[in-house]
């Protein structure tokens, strides 16, 4: 009766979402306040029946209750609870519950934290949070409901997909759907505030906290995913430009500018016409990575299902939301009137600049992901678009945006001084020529470009903390005066400052990695020794060990350096009988942010085990800086100035402006 419920709970949930659509929606038409109150109880409701609903599917998995379909094709009653739970959105049905699950979530937050919003504006966002939730709702009813049961129930069950047995299917999913669902929250104000026709910097400072949070669970789930694949799949690469990848990096793109964007519109009443696109595209393209997911337009080690008839469906949805919300976009941003005008050297120009960088770097991993595919669709003709297109375009787009980054701060509103803020940043470009020199001293060779990433990756680093230093008279006043400057410094200028430095620390570890990486594939018998960059490994011996619903081949090596043992390492390879598949578990040894990274191949026919190790310099600074760039989110986001009601605008006489 579980399944049964969880089926009637979604079904609930379902019924109450077209409540919230249309009631509130209707209300906020005719200004009548009862029905834009639906909006908030309904919201809640429709989260707990959506929690329920999850709850039904959870308690299913962990019970091994294999006469669901959901759980026979993806589970095993040997496998740890751990995976038990996490086998509940290892699936398609799972995954999209969890979908629907997030967004009736932050519709239930706005409901529970938007008391200071504008009645009206609540009421459409709500409502068109709504009719998203009833589009994925049906989604999952018509073609994907994870309740199916089987007549005839089976013993056992089919097992999860071996390469998600692990951790990182607890943390990433989850993750990187509460970044991909976030951004609806954005999406729905931006159509509410063009239904309302109300688009102002209060609108910017409602909006600004809840992209901040998309895009820090975004940040932290494309990280988890990227270190998730780089132990997992035992290759030992951190980022493949695989098309799903790049589904997820899309958003994070268009989510970053939109972060910057709101803030010209938050301080000044500017560019409303852009961020209001910028609000519509970020979730547009978390839209349509779930479509190359789900749709079976491309193989991935990331998709989840290849069933054409879902595929139309997402697309259906695709057409109404993303298209819908373009022409309402191409009607209504016409009438807009702009804001305040800046000069194009001021932080409004910086963040201006930031934009545009931005969106064509977007636009080329647009291009570079979706041609192939239109290409195929059209013409019947196959090509590949891999890392060298990907390198050669993006990577020449993030440069100036690069070198631009901590002119920003620096920068004054409305009207800057380009060669003071250069003046400023003369140290951070003397320590950045120091470090290039120093990488070409010490190098002695190797890859020319290099030193220039670290050179400039350690400018962008020290320019970012250029302005709280001056801001607060470090080496200028007394410690105790800068001291108390600092603690009254906007936690918001703390985390712009955390957040920049985090992008030097990610583009140092990048480069390091890409470029100094040590490579050797060998086979070895017991006793036998492979070197990398000082570092001496022998196969010490192999082992079968059992495991719950797998065996393990494990390869003990001993770690020496000098002839001093200073690790033992373990890597190994896993046979899922049930699923006839196997994966490779790699071992890593972590010295500072570098790692030593070991995984096995097959055994040859003369008792040789085909070994692959790596010595990765400082590849850590890129997980590490995903990390430090969204506590500069949390200290941005912990700025009250965020956290309170945005201010009345003050009343003026209505004057003539022209069109944005």
């Amino acid at each position: 009766m579980i399944a049964e419920f969880g089926h009637y709970a979604l079904v609930l949930a379902l019924g109450l979402a077209l409540v919230q659509a249309i009631v509130p929606l209707w209300g906020a038409r005719t200004s009548d306040a009862t029905l834009m109150n639906v909006a908030g109880s309904t919201a809640l409701a429709q989260f707990i029946f959506a929690a329920a609903s999850f709850a039904a599917l959870t308690a299913a998995y962990v019970g091994s209750d294999f006469s669901v379909v959901n759980v026979f094709e993806n589970s095993h009653s040997a496998m740890p609870l751990l995976y038990k739970f996490t086998s509940v959105w290892g699936n398609h049905e799972g995954s999209m519950l969890l979908w629907v699950l997030i967004l009736a979530l932050f519709g239930a937050l706005v409901a529970l934290f938007g008391s200071n919003l504008p009645a009206t504006l609540k009421a459409n966002a709500l409502a068109v949070q709504a009719w998203i939730a009833s589009a994925f709702y049906l989604f999952i009813l018509i073609t994907s409901n994870p309740f199916a049961r089987i007549a005839q129930a089976p013993a056992e069950g089919r097992d999860l997909n071996p390469i998600l047995q692990d951790i990182g299917l607890a943390v990433h999913p989850p993750l990187l759907y509460l970044g991909y669902v976030g951004f609806s929250i954005s999406f729905s104000f931006a159509i509410a505030a063009l239904i309302d026709g109300r688009i102002d910097a209060a609108w910017a400072r409602w909006v600004r906290p809840w992209t901040l949070v998309a895009w820090m669970f975004l940040t932290l789930g494309i990280a988890m995913g990227s270190y998730w694949a780089y132990y997992e799949l035992g290759w030992g690469g951190w980022w493949f430009w695989d098309p799903v990848e790049n589904a997820s990096l899309m958003p994070w793109i268009a989510g970053t500018a939109l972060l910057h964007s709101a803030v010209v519109m938050e301080k000044r009443n500017a560019l409303k016409v852009w961020t209001i696109l910028l609000a519509i595209l970020a979730f547009s393209l978390s839209l349509l990575g779930t479509f190359l997911v789900r749709s079976g337009v491309l193989t991935s080690v990331h998709t989840f299902a290849s069933d054409p008839s879902r595929g139309v469906f997402i697309l259906a949805i695709l057409v109404l939301f993303i298209g819908g919300g373009l022409a309402l976009y191409a009607w209504r941003a016409p009438l807009l009137k702009q804001g305040g005008i800046f000069a194009p050297i001021s932080r409004e120009g910086a963040l201006v600049f930031n934009n545009l960088f931005l969106t064509s770097a977007c636009a080329t991993v647009f291009i570079g992901t979706l041609y192939p595919l239109a290409l195929e669709a059209l013409t019947g003709d196959k090509i590949s678009v891999g890392a060298p297109f990907f390198n050669l375009t993006f990577g020449p787009l993030f440069v100036p945006l690069l070198i631009a980054l901590p002119f920003g701060p620096l920068l004054a509103w409305k009207r800057g001084d380009l060669f003071g803020a250069a003046q400023r940043l003369m140290w951070a470009a003397a320590l950045g020529v120091v470090a290039l020199a120093a990488t070409f001293a010490i190098q002695r060779g190797g890859p020319v470009l290099a030193p220039f990433g670290v050179g400039l990756a350690v400018y962008v680093m020290i320019g970012a903390i250029i302005d709280p230093i001056e801001r607060i008279g470090l080496f200028r006043q007394p410690f105790a005066v800068a001291f108390a400057r600092a603690r009254g410094l906007p936690r918001s200028a703390w985390g712009t400052a955390v957040a920049h430095f985090a992008a030097g620390m990610l583009l140092f570890g990048v480069i390091a990695e890409s470029q100094w990486n040590s490579e050797r594939i060998v086979s070895l018998k017991p006793g036998e020794s492979v070197s990398v960059r000082g570092y001496d490994l022998t196969l010490d011996n192999m082992i079968q060990r059992p495991g719950p619903n797998y065996r393990e081949l494990v390869a003990r090596f001993s770690v020496r350096r000098d002839g001093a043992v200073v690790d033992v390492l373990e890597p190994a390879k896993r046979t899922f009988p049930q699923r006839q598949m196997s994966t490779t578990e790699a071992a890593l040894m972590t010295v500072g942010a570098s790692q030593l990274y070991l995984s096995l191949g097959d055994i040859g026919s003369d008792g040789a085990i085909a070994v692959r190790l790596y010595h990765k310099p400082l590849v850590l600074l890129i997980w590490f800086g995903c990390i430090v760039m969204v506590l500069g989110g949390a200290l941005s986001l912990s700025d009250r100035r965020l956290r309170v009601g945005a201010p009345k605008p003050a009343r003026h006489k209505p004057s003539l402006q022209p069109a944005e």
